[in-house]
């Protein structure tokens, strides 16, 4: 990869503003969470150390961070990292709504000891992105919720998006590739539907979606309260879809990268959240094989790219 000329930084006026906008990091990059096989060495310590070497300030959960929260805050505060949030399956199109309201207040419980300002759901009854060998493509689960289905999901995320915000929290949904909510119509409806639940803007997601992000953005700029800043390998994300790869096999063959790699266009992107005056985090989610991406190489090259295209 070649490094940004510094003269496109110019290209956006204005910039995001530094006092508005921190940029953290996803374990993921060090540590798959749905395939453990990538990255089953690398420890936590490791994990976080490098984070805060590349130059992130904070990071999401992931499955190698300690349950209990003492202790977790004793890890983040070892490495001068915040918890910026976590991601929470929910299944409430298909079980009982006051089980999954404790689930999601417990939670919170952990999000709000830790300072969190967002919090991260995505409905996974139905998915397919987590089993390994399961063809995927886009739309792997449209017709799987009936109307009941929707309505559970709606009215559960928006009372949900209530407590959240009885926390001082946003509730954000993650639209996600082999979920229930993946393309741009099933996203539609559920904003519109749930009205305060705002929008987690993952790049990455939107596009292997077949969603241009730029458009998603600008459409949705008012909404957005959380950024994942995934990039793509656009020739990867061709082969998977026509061939109808498993998540797996389209992570593993490099389907996701940093942004500045490859793929999407940020410039247009963070010009518009600059307009917006977006405040919040921004995380870089490059979810890929270690083996084949050294995290930390990879990390700091986001950073980097960052830093110089945006100005925080």
């Amino acid at each position: 990869m070649t490094a940004p000329k510094k003269g496109r930084a110019s290209i956006i006026n204005p910039k995001l503003d530094a006092r508005r906008v921190r940029i953290g990091a996803q374990p993921i990059i060090w540590s798959n969470d749905d395939f453990f096989e990538l990255g089953e060495a690398t420890s936590l310590e490791q994990c976080l150390s490098e984070m805060k070497a590349a130059g992130y300030a904070g990071t999401e959960l992931g499955h190698k961070f300690p349950s209990d929260r003492t202790a977790l805050k004793k890890v983040l505060a070892k490495h001068e990292l915040e918890l910026v949030s976590g991601w929470h399956s929910t299944y409430l199109a298909s079980k009982d709504f006051e089980s999954e309201k404790r689930d999601f207040l417990r939670h919170l419980d952990v999000l709000e000891a830790m300072g969190s300002k967002v919090a991260i759901a995505a409905e996974c009854t139905g998915r397919t992105y987590n089993i390994a060998d399961r063809p995927m493509g886009r739309g792997s689960c449209s017709g799987v919720l009936d109307r009941e289905g929707w309505e559970k999901i709606c009215t559960g995320l928006e009372a949900f998006a209530k407590l959240a915000r009885d926390r001082n929290m946003k509730l954000v949904y993650h639209p996600h590739m082999g979920t229930v909510i993946e393309t741009r119509t099933e996203i539609d409806r559920l904003l519109d539907a749930a009205k305060s639940v705002w929008l987690l803007a993952d790049t990455g997601h939107f596009f292997f979606a077949g969603i241009e992000p730029i458009k998603m953005i600008r459409d949705y700029r008012a909404r957005i309260a959380h950024v994942h800043l995934k990039n793509v390998r656009r020739a990867v994300v061709e082969d998977a879809v026509s061939r109808r790869l498993s998540f797996r096999d389209a992570v593993k063959r490099g389907v996701f990268t940093i942004p500045g790699d490859e793929g999407i266009d940020y410039v247009p992107i963070f010009r518009v959240l600059a307009e917006e005056q977006y405040e919040g985090w921004m995380v870089v989610e490059a979810e890929q094989d270690p083996a084949q991406a050294p995290p930390l190489e990879y990390a700091r090259r986001a950073r980097a790219y960052i830093k110089t295209i945006a100005g925080v």
